[in-house]
């Protein structure tokens, strides 16, 4: 079994920056990929970001790219952090990482019943 552990997020002004990781304990030698969701108030979570777990090519929403980077941690043990820059407030929601086993990353954008093991979430909140 795989649990995944968030940490980060918070309040910021628009145009600021923050940084989420998300931790990765127990069974991780079947892991191929870790996805970044979110969501905001009375909307569907969607795809925010997904990066295989070993290194390899990033996939972002329309809606992110060039502002947001996600990546393994290579200072953090079996971690993938989501650095956001230049936020705006449509970036506001609560951000959950998520992963399955054996599941590769895929340049399809994925939906949340493709994974099934889940973060705790972390709010950003973009003023």
């Amino acid at each position: 079994h795989v649990q995944l552990v968030e940490s980060g997020g918070g309040s910021v002004q628009a145009g600021g920056s923050l940084r989420l990781s998300c931790a990765a304990y127990g069974v991780t030698s079947n892991l191929y990929c870790v996805a970044r969701f979110r969501q905001a108030p009375g909307k569907e979570r969607e795809a925010v970001a997904r990066v295989p777990y070993t290194g390899g090519r990033t996939y972002y929403a329309d809606s992110v790219t060039g502002r947001f980077t996600m990546a393994r941690d290579n200072a953090a043990k079996d971690t993938v952090y989501l650095q956001m820059n230049s936020l705006k407030s449509e970036d506001t929601a609560m951000y959950y990482c998520a992963t399955a086993p054996f599941r590769t990353c895929l340049p399809d954008t994925p939906v949340p019943q493709d994974y099934g093991v889940w973060g705790q979430g972390t709010q950003v909140t973009v003023s």
